[in-house]
């Protein structure tokens, strides 16, 4: 016997977080009974972008590209590295904020009791990108949880045994707070209010 195809589509919807079965029965209800062209729309996007989109090979955010246009673009500067744990940090501080440089997606943070170690966090793609590209400054912008500040001290040891600047956001970032989920005034104004970490 075949699975019934609203079953199918509640099912994977219930992939996305935050979604439980309610929101799911809505969604769905929504797509089929009221948009069905969105709902195409949105099929043939998630098709096209489970295919093509990768991580950048500079700094692992996601592009369609070998380089993602932060990497590629030659406004930004190489000299500030803005180092976070995910591609929604990214998306945030672009948003808040009038940063120019570039930045390092960690894909994570330091969790030894989750198996999480520098290796799982692409550090040492960071340390050859420290040795090589002339960068003058880190900002470190982890999340202000234990992992977090925890992965911020390790990526201090990093650029203090390099002789690199090192910033960490200040102000208005909530302790235990997660950047994503951080309206963009906080964020804008932990940003320019950065400190250096002694």
């Amino acid at each position: 016997m075949s699975t019934d195809p609203f079953d199918e589509l509640l099912a994977a919807l219930r992939c996305l977080p935050g979604v439980g079965a309610r929101s799911a029965q809505r969604m769905a209800l929504q797509l089929l009974e009221r948009d069905r062209e969105g709902g195409r729309r949105l099929a043939q996007a998630l098709d096209v972008a489970m295919r093509v989109i990768r991580r950048c090979r500079r700094c692992r955010n996601f592009t369609s590209d070998d380089e993602c246009r932060i990497c590629a673009s030659e406004r930004r500067s190489s000299r500030v590295l803005c180092i976070v744990e995910s591609p929604g940090d990214v998306l945030a501080i672009e948003a808040a904020t009038g940063f120019d440089g570039r930045y390092f997606v960690l894909l994570g943070r330091l969790s030894p009791l989750d198996g999480i170690g520098p290796e799982d966090l692409g550090l040492e793609l960071l340390a050859q990108r420290l040795d090589k590209e002339g960068v003058a400054e880190i900002i470190i912008a982890t999340n202000t949880t234990v992992e977090g500040e925890a992965t911020a001290q390790y990526l201090r040891e990093m650029a203090q045994a390099r002789g690199i600047r090192t910033t960490r956001l200040a102000q208005g970032v909530p302790l235990g707070g997660e950047l994503e989920h951080t309206d963009r005034s906080t964020l804008a104004h932990a940003f320019s209010s950065r400190l250096p970490l002694s």
